[in-house]
């Protein structure tokens, strides 16, 4: 857990910024439901990778993945045209890779980005251990590592392998298989 200073801005409790994380849950859940060829051999599904940050700047943490780019000539703003977004999410998941980064005023920022290793799994303020589960990818194991930095609001992810979606929130996470998107998150 983050320590707090009474002049940090708790974006989890604004309403905008709720809405997008349902709003980006909500389209990667749907993309998951939609592709039903998950369990044939050989076959990979859409994947995705999604990070909601508080800060105006990810140049000191991440790298630009080559030409993988988010269109924003198509989408640039999540909640003013939420279906765009839902179309554009749909083709990027199966022809880019990479970290999409939006800001927690709903823009995306063109350039998908690689995300270096937090300095630390080990926060000393708080004793708190970033860990990965045995069916992490390195997809899965970087959102759960950039989600514990402290300008990263939440990291969300679509496994290709298997449609599973998982929420990142400061190192921990909450996963649901594909079968059970249609239950209620916990």
């Amino acid at each position: 857990m983050r320590m707090e200073d009474p002049l940090d801005i708790e974006y989890r409790s604004h309403d905008r910024v709720k809405k997008l994380i349902d709003v980006v849950r909500f389209c990667v859940e749907d993309i998951s439901l939609s592709f039903d060829r998950w369990n044939e051999p050989y076959i990979t599904g859409p994947g995705l990778y999604f990070t909601i940050i508080s800060g105006y700047s990810v140049r000191d943490h991440a790298d630009p993945m080559g030409d993988n780019r988010w269109p924003i000539s198509e989408c640039r703003d999540i909640l003013n045209d939420v279906d765009s977004f839902y179309e554009v999410t749909s083709d990027v998941a199966r022809s880019r890779d990479g970290a999409v980064v939006i800001s927690v005023d709903g823009i995306v920022q063109e350039q998908m980005v690689r995300f270096r290793d937090y300095a630390s799994t080990f926060d000393e303020d708080s004793g708190h251990t970033v860990e990965y589960a045995d069916w992490m990818g390195s997809r899965h194991m970087s959102a759960a590592d950039t989600s514990a930095r402290p300008e990263v609001i939440m990291a969300i992810t679509l496994s290709a392998e298997n449609g599973r979606v998982t929420l990142f929130e400061d190192g921990d996470y909450t996963t649901v298989p594909r079968d059970d998107l249609f239950q209620a998150w916990l």
